[in-house]
């Protein structure tokens, strides 16, 4: 076990995963098991079952209020060191069913569940050592046909400076982590829409593994004065407006995660 990243007053840490299941929030738990965490996760597909490296597993649709509820009272009590709220779910404008329930489904999974979590397990979470990182999206700026999911992810952003905020004094961080187009399966959801995927500026998209390495960090002792942050690990997306030249010209239909 590493004292870096995986202690928490002589005790193994605690994580608690959303999304486990697969992409990103999959490789955090892989990533956080490898540096020594009890992990934690949560999906409404299985995750696998509790094993002697110390997963667990939580079925639950945490866009569901009354499952988010359940999950709730499950974890609320128990000492937690860390939460990664990495459940997400793609919808464009066309499949969003825009401010009827596609809307809400984006908001109680990206923004609700999030705040309901932390309120079920900040209270326990130790002070000084207490770490939240939220999975937000680089398309939380803007992005053409996503307008409710881009809304959706760029509360995630307010959400975390505010309980960062909250927080400071018991020397718990929040932080969230965008990525940029993420080699994941959410890419081949059919509600995502059909625009093309496109390659940002570093020729490749970003890799889960990458992800969850930046998250690891994060938690991490070393990462204790950082609070209240938003990092975009989007393989260049970022440095200029769509449209500009690097080296090669980037299409203005860059896709964002």
């Amino acid at each position: 076990m590493s004292d870096q990243t995986a202690n928490d007053g002589g005790e193994q840490a605690t994580a608690l995963v959303t999304g486990a299941a697969s992409g990103i929030g999959q490789a955090v738990a892989r990533q956080l098991k490898s540096q020594g965490w009890r992990v934690t996760g949560i999906d409404r597909a299985p995750v696998g079952k509790p094993d002697a490296d110390g997963t667990d597993h939580i079925i639950a649709d945490l866009a569901d209020p009354d499952d988010c509820a359940r999950v709730c009272r499950t974890i609320r009590g128990r000492r937690w060191t860390a939460l990664v709220h990495a459940a997400g779910i793609m919808r464009s404008d066309a499949h969003a069913d825009t401010w009827r329930s596609g809307g809400v489904e984006l908001w109680s999974i990206h923004v609700a569940a999030a705040a309901r979590l932390v309120d079920a397990i900040a209270d326990t979470m130790p002070d000084r050592r207490g770490r939240i990182v939220l999975i937000s999206s680089r398309a939380a700026r803007g992005r053409a046909g996503r307008m409710l999911y881009a809304a959706s992810k760029a509360a995630m952003d307010g959400l975390a400076l505010s309980l960062a905020q909250d927080l400071v004094a018991r020397g718990i961080t929040v932080n969230v982590v965008a990525p940029g187009a993420t080699d994941t399966p959410m890419l081949a959801d059919p509600q995502r829409g059909d625009a093309p995927v496109a390659l940002p500026p570093l020729g490749r998209l970003v890799d889960a593994s990458e992800i969850a390495a930046t998250v690891g960090f994060l938690l991490g002792v070393d990462a204790g004065a950082i609070t209240g942050q938003t990092l975009y690990q989007c393989a260049g997306a970022s440095l200029t407006m769509p449209g500009a030249a690097f080296g090669k010209r980037v299409h203005a239909n860059r896709e964002d995660v």
